[in-house]
C-alpha cells in the first residue's frame, strides 16, 4: 500500500459579468482500493456548489458559477491506494464477448483516438504478437520509441494521428496514440488522469499527468506511456474515452487563468505498511476486478 499527499491550487480571473460556468474534475476518485483518508476543497467566492460522481467510472465533478474577479480553487487529500500486482506473462487478453457491458465503449474511435484508422498499421505490427499483457506492453514501448516527450509541441486539439506524424508530444499524446492502437486490436484502453508523481523536476513543475488503462483478464491495468512519472504513486482523478471527457477545468465564460499549482508526495512507514512508490515490472493495477 502506499500512503499519497497531494494539493492542486487553480486561480483565475473572470474578466465580465454576468460571470463564467466552470466545470472541475480534480477530486481523487473514491474506489474499492483507493481509499480517501483526508481531504478539503475550498473556493474563494461564496458560490453554489454542484457534485455528480460518474457511478461507471467513479470520476467526480464539479461546477458551479463564479461572479467578476478574482477566483481560487483549492483542494487537498490524502490517500490510501492499494495495488493488485501480477506476472505479466499471466494476463491474459480478455474475449470481446466476455467483455462487460461498460466496457465496450472503450473498443470504439473517440476524437482523439482514431483508432479505425490504425487498423492495418496495428495488425501489421502487433497482429502477429502473443495476446496479453506482453502484447500491451509491446504497444507501449512502441509508441515511446515514434514520440519524444517535449513540452509546448501539442495542444488540446492533438490527435493520435497528429502525434504520430509529429513524432513528439507531452503525456496525454503518449496516452492516445497508445489507446488508439489497443482499441485497432479490440483490447479496450481508457484515458486517465492523475498528478505526474515521480517525474523529473528538469521536465518542469508537477502537473497533472495523462495515463493508459487496458482492459485485461476482467480488470483495467496501468501503462504509462511516457515514461515520465511512476505508475505505483499515481492518484486516479478522472476516467474517461479520452482527454475531451476528464479536463481538469472545462470554462464557459470570459477568464484569465493561471497555470495550476500541483504537489505530490508520498509518505512512508513500514510499521504501517506505506511503501514508497517504485517502478516495477509486474502488471499494476488499482481496479477490484
Amino acid at each position: 500500500m502506499v500512503r499519497i499527499q497531494l494539493s492542486i491550487d487553480l486561480s483565475y480571473q473572470i474578466q465580465s459579468p454576468p460571470g463564467a460556468d466552470f466545470i472541475f474534475n480534480i477530486q481523487a476518485a473514491h474506489m474499492a482500493q483507493q481509499t480517501v483518508v483526508w481531504e478539503q476543497l475550498g473556493v474563494s467566492q461564496p458560490v453554489t456548489l454542484l457534485s455528480h460522481t460518474d457511478p461507471a467510472t467513479h470520476t467526480r465533478y464539479l461546477r458551479f458559477t463564479a461572479l467578476p474577479g478574482p477566483l481560487q480553487v483549492r483542494y487537498g487529500a490524502s490517500l490510501d491506494i492499494t495495488h493488485h500486482v501480477a506476472a505479466p506473462e499471466h494476463v491474459n487478453e480478455t474475449l470481446v464477448a466476455q467483455l462487460p457491458p461498460e466496457v465496450l465503449i472503450y473498443l470504439y474511435p473517440s476524437r482523439y483516438c482514431q483508432s479505425d484508422c490504425l487498423t492495418q498499421q496495428a495488425i501489421q505490427l502487433f497482429g502477429h504478437l502473443p495476446r496479453g499483457y506482453t502484447r500491451v506492453i509491446a504497444i507501449r514501448d512502441w509508441v515511446r520509441s515514434q514520440v519524444t516527450f517535449q513540452s509546448n509541441t501539442s495542444n488540446s486539439m492533438t490527435s493520435a494521428l497528429e502525434t504520430l506524424s509529429a513524432h513528439f508530444g507531452v503525456c496525454r499524446d503518449f496516452a492516445h496514440l497508445m489507446i488508439a492502437m489497443c482499441r485497432a486490436l479490440c483490447i479496450p484502453a481508457r484515458f486517465t488522469t492523475a498528478i505526474d508523481f515521480g517525474a523529473d523536476p528538469a521536465l518542469g513543475p508537477t502537473d497533472f499527468h495523462a495515463y493508459v488503462e487496458a482492459y485485461l483478464d476482467h480488470r483495467w491495468y496501468m501503462f504509462d506511456p511516457s515514461a515520465t512519472a511512476i505508475p505505483m504513486g499515481f492518484v486516479r482523478i478522472g476516467t474517461g474515452r479520452d482527454a475531451a471527457d476528464v479536463a481538469f477545468a472545462t470554462i464557459f465564460g470570459d477568464v484569465n487563468t493561471q497555470a495550476p499549482v500541483v504537489a505530490i508526495s508520498a509518505q512512508t512507514n513500514p510499521q504501517a505498511g506505506w511503501d514508497m512508490p517504485v517502478h516495477r515490472s509486474q502488471a499494476l493495477s488499482t481496479d477490484r476486478g
